[in-house]
């Protein structure tokens, strides 16, 4: 099976939300549907049906959440250092045609948040500058037309 890369707030950050799904909403949920059997008629019962839906949704998210944290591969960025950016590194960059800078740290796919500038290890970004250095440029098509960037900096903090 493959591996599945991320940071250790990244590990707790998932392992966090499988405790939730099977201690607290698991629990609710079952007592959603006995309190929805109750009502009589299941064919016609919404409230059964929308919790008989909430519940496979659950269990799914538990079974993926336990696949994903039995094959992580915790990376620790703090022991990690170079002038190479793999996997943690906190990447400043330069947008060359309106020479603004914006800076991402690339993490593992479920700690992705593009809002707090956590880019995701299988973003198109984040695979044109994996292997690169500080200094140098890459060119990206995105959505939007062709970008141009440079990368100013490479850190792992």
């Amino acid at each position: 099976m493959e591996k599945v890369h991320m940071t250790p707030e990244g590990y707790s950050t998932l392992e966090n939300e499988l405790k939730n799904l099977k201690f607290v909403e698991r629990p609710a949920i079952v007592t959603a549907i006995s309190e929805a059997r109750a009502l009589g008629d299941l064919s016609e019962n919404a409230e059964y049906q929308s919790a008989k839906n909430k519940q496979g949704f659950i269990e799914g998210r538990i079974k993926e959440l336990e696949s994903k944290l039995s094959r992580a591969e915790i990376i620790d960025i703090s022991k990690m250092e170079g002038c190479s950016i793999r996997f943690g590194a906190t990447v400043t960059l330069c947008d060359i045609s309106s020479n603004s800078e914006i800076i991402y740290k690339i993490v593992g796919i479920d700690e992705s948040d593009i809002k707090k500038h956590l880019l995701s290890v299988e973003s198109p970004l984040a695979r044109a500058i994996i292997g690169k250095n500080a200094g140098d440029e890459i060119n990206l098509n995105t959505p939007s037309g062709p970008k141009e960037y440079e990368i100013v900096a490479v850190q792992y903090i």
